[in-house]
């Protein structure tokens, strides 16, 4: 699969909300997952290692949302080994706190599957 094929499956499957699937079909085991240093006052890791702790940091944040108002996922740009992507979410949260959150993500490519991932927001 070319970064491009992978890109795309990528985007198809974010616009269905398949979230697990993207994860499982999608990411190495090996994963690592890079967040802005500003996420650790939202209690985010800046550095999350592997498929397994990726899926429960999903999973986490997840489970503080109480209704997804709106979502979007461009289409994705390919350079080399990598493709990024502009993604945004219109939210409540379970305490009642409504947020529109807009980023860019940036994948690494090997072997047909992401191996990293960094978010900018």
């Amino acid at each position: 699969m070319t970064t491009q094929e992978l890109a795309d499956s990528y985007n198809e499957l974010f616009q269905q909300r398949k979230v697990t699937e993207i994860y499982e079909q999608l990411y190495s085991a090996d994963i690592v997952c890079t967040e802005p240093e500003h996420a650790l006052a939202m209690g985010v890791p800046t550095v999350t290692k592997g498929i397994e702790a990726v899926l429960a940091k999903s999973k986490a944040r997840q489970e503080l949302i109480a209704e997804v108002h709106s979502f979007f996922c461009s289409q994705p740009v390919v350079g080399g080994n990598y493709f990024s992507v502009a993604m945004g979410r219109d939210v409540t949260l379970k305490n009642g706190q409504r947020l529109q959150l807009a980023e860019i993500a940036v994948f690494g490519v090997k072997d047909d599957k992401i191996i990293t991932e960094t978010f900018f927001y």
